[in-house]
């Protein structure tokens, strides 16, 4: 049966990457929600003018159970990694990381940056490939229209144009342009939960209206998703969707585990081992990591 209900998750404020921290607005994960499909993570930030806030700037940090996806709306940032990636995100185009038993990377806005503007998304692996091996992924989606709106998917399949890009469960990411005043009906996957992160405009979605950095969650049952821009202006908004993801997570800084050992074990390899590899090419020290509760993390997992 469907959930009629949109639920509206709001941002929380949280500095990103060490004593050069940028703040970015979270929405995923938090207590009302950790999950929308195996998206478990959805910071956005900006526009930023570099001058004032520095920009982006993220030693070499490691990551364990998750890919991370990340798509800019404007500005350049520069990535490496310890599978010997050297690569840019751009504007329009998607850098997908897996980082399954253990990865790290240095990301850094490139010195021609002005503004930067974006979303920084991750994706929890299941259980089967929570180990997978280091791999890096790159695809320049084509944009295209629709009635009253210009669309972007870079994951998954909206309005007929599907991704080539790889993933371990089904999803959906794609970046949505919507006309002054249109209103959009898309067919969607009635197995697949939806979130829709506003970034510029009111946007009116399955009824709920969804104001600059809110994340609206609808529920699976759907067969068709309506966006409405009520502003007088373009409207820009990220549409996340997959089947629901039922393992519970334990999530502490940047790993994604099952159990508090598994974490207190990957911090002890990232201050004293070799698990994650090295990044070359970043001028500086890698990121350490915080230091762990007493008490013992517990499993994260939405609502029943």
């Amino acid at each position: 049966m469907r959930d009629t209900e949109v639920e509206i998750l709001t941002a929380r404020d949280v500095p990103l990457g060490g004593p050069r921290a940028m703040t970015v607005r979270r929405t995923l994960p938090q207590r009302a929600r950790t999950t929308i499909g195996a998206w478990c993570f959805a910071d956005h930030y900006g526009p930023d003018q570099v001058a004032e806030s520095g920009g982006m700037d993220v030693a070499p940090h490691p990551h364990t159970g998750l890919q991370t996806a990340s798509w800019l709306f404007t500005g350049e940032i520069e990535h490496r990694d310890s599978l010997g990636v050297h690569a840019f995100v751009r504007p329009g185009e998607l850098n997908l990381m897996t980082g399954g038993h253990g990865i790290s990377h240095s990301e850094v806005s490139t010195p021609d940056t002005t503004i930067l503007h974006g979303v920084q998304l991750w994706v929890a692996l299941p259980d089967a490939h929570r180990h997978a091996p280091r791999d890096f992924q790159h695809h320049a989606p084509e944009s295209f229209r629709v009635d009253g709106a210009e669309l972007r998917v870079f994951l998954g399949t909206l309005a007929g144009e599907t991704s080539p890009v790889n993933t371990f469960t089904p999803l959906l990411g794609a970046e949505l342009l919507l006309d002054p005043g249109a209103t959009v009906t898309f067919d969607v996957d009635p197995a697949f939960e939806h979130g829709l992160l506003v970034d510029e405009g009111d946007v009116r979605f399955d009824g709920a209206l969804l104001r600059p950095a809110q994340l609206g969650y609808a529920a699976t049952g759907r067969t068709t998703l309506t966006l409405v821009n009520e502003s007088a202006d373009r409207a820009r908004a990220v549409l996340l969707g997959g089947t629901p993801f039922e393992e519970d997570l334990v999530i502490w800084w940047n790993f994604i585990a099952r159990s508090d050992a598994e974490i207190r074990q990957a911090r002890e390899d990232w201050m004293t081992g070799d698990r994650f590899g090295e990044v070359h090419g970043y001028p500086g020290d890698r990121l350490p990591a915080p230091e762990l509760p007493t008490v013992p993390l517990k499993a994260r997992h939405n609502p029943r």
